[in-house]
């Protein structure tokens, strides 16, 4: 496999990597933040460290003002609007029920990227969807056997984690066109810049909330906003450029049984036995997401 092979799957990997290590951190975090102030936070460190880098790069590529109309909804959609209904979302929904609803994300992304960015729906990308989404339902049935709760599932935070996997789906559908042309890491430090614009109403809530914070939660929030947020986005942005927008999102599965093993480490918390076949289920939809159509041999 070449080097740019290599490069593209260590983009892949790290990414859903930093984001699955999100999960437990922001559970950490938020027993001290509230979603809305802890989306500022991670946004607006996130939105510093890009600018850095951006200004390291020494490349800017003027967008035209289509790709600026693309942007504003990419940083709108999942810097912003994603981020607020999720963090939100997790204070009334258990983890494992939350996942499983945004799980719905991925599925919308290749419906959409087959639809509106002409890359079809090949057969083993819908087989591969329809696997991993079974994957995650088993992880959130297995989270809430293990959690004991027996209450109807909160409307309000299912609503708000729905909206998260629309906004989730729409971020990357507005952003596959833009990372054709512009660079990874200006068009992530734009849409995180533009999020953090829409997080501002928030501002107030996270200055009282940080005064009264332990030191971990501010080190929770410039990890968010370092490692998940200004790394990982441009590692997706970078993948994302060299790969079929529904292909990446489907592979966005491998972030739940790589939560779970998290979860385990960091808080010594046992899945249920429905959560690990669930994270397996996951990884095999992933890889059947990959697999291609034989070519038939000419005659």
């Amino acid at each position: 496999m070449s080097f740019s092979r290599w490069l593209l799957l260590g983009a892949v990997v790290f990414t859903f990597v930093a984001w699955a290590s999100a999960f437990v951190v922001i559970r950490g975090v938020s027993q001290h933040l509230d979603g809305g102030a802890l989306a500022l936070g991670r946004l607006a460190v996130g939105t510093v460290a890009l600018g850095v880098a951006a200004l390291i790069a020494h490349r800017w590529v003027p967008p035209t003002r289509r790709e600026w109309i693309q942007l504003v909804v990419y940083g709108v959609a999942w810097f912003g609007a994603y981020n607020v209904a999720l963090n939100t979302a997790e204070h009334t929904l258990d983890a494992g029920t939350a996942a499983m609803i945004v799980g719905i994300g991925p599925i919308l992304i290749a419906l959409g990227a087959g639809i509106f960015l002409g890359e079809g729906i090949p057969k083993w990308l819908a087989i591969g969807a329809v696997v991993a989404f079974a994957g995650v339902i088993l992880i959130g049935v297995g989270t809430i056997l293990r959690s004991g709760t027996a209450h109807p599932v909160d409307v309000v935070g299912a609503l708000l984690a729905l909206a998260a996997a629309i906004a989730y789906a729409i971020g990357v559908i507005t952003q596959k066109p833009v990372v054709r042309r512009i660079p990874a890491i200006q068009a992530t430090f734009i849409g995180c810049a533009i999020g953090l614009v829409v997080c501002l109403p928030f501002a107030g809530s996270l200055v009282t909330e940080l005064a009264v914070a332990p030191t971990s939660a501010w080190l929770g929030t410039l990890y968010l906003g370092l490692v998940p947020t200004a790394l990982a986005f441009t590692t997706w942005a970078y993948a994302l450029k060299r790969m079929p927008a529904g292909q990446l999102g489907i592979s966005s599965y491998l972030s739940p049984p790589l939560a779970i093993l998290m979860g385990f480490l960091a808080f010594g918390e046992i899945p249920h036995v429905l959560a690990l076949v669930g994270g397996l289920v996951c990884l095999v939809g992933v890889a059947l997401s990959r697999r291609r159509p034989r070519v038939a041999a000419a005659a």
